[in-house]
């Protein structure tokens, strides 16, 4: 079955780097966008990055533009995500997932077929 395994979270001080990695298992992955979401404490899950099947295309929100990067491997079947500059209002889960859905729709979190079970990130100020 479609396995997708984030690692890589942890705690981190204001002003720190974290890299995200997501493995995936069960799928054609070089044919699947592959998006970034998160979820802080009582609130709605948000979208943060996205990748095109190919690598040649991304999507950004616009509170992690310029600090955080996403990128793929797809011989080794994993997607990144390079976070700078963190903030604590980057604390949050973050969840990985695949979507065989045109890439226009890669911000809304219903066009995803696939989701990881999520890591944590803790930024402290």
């Amino acid at each position: 079955q479609v396995q997708l395994v984030e690692s890589g979270g942890g705690l981190v001080q204001a002003g720190g780097s974290l890299r995200l990695s997501c493995a995936a298992s069960g799928l054609a992955f070089s044919r699947y966008d592959m998006g970034w979401f998160r979820q802080a404490p009582e609130k709605e899950r948000v979208f943060v990055a996205a990748i095109i099947w190919t690598g040649s295309s991304t999507y950004y929100a616009d509170s992690v533009k310029g600090r955080f990067t996403i990128s793929r491997d797809n011989a080794k079947n994993t997607v990144y995500l390079n976070m700078n500059s963190l903030e604590p209002e980057d604390t949050a889960i973050y969840y990985c997932a695949a979507s065989d859905k045109s890439f226009a729709y890669a911000r809304m979190d219903s066009s995803y077929n696939y989701w990881g079970q999520g890591t944590q990130v803790t930024v402290s100020s």
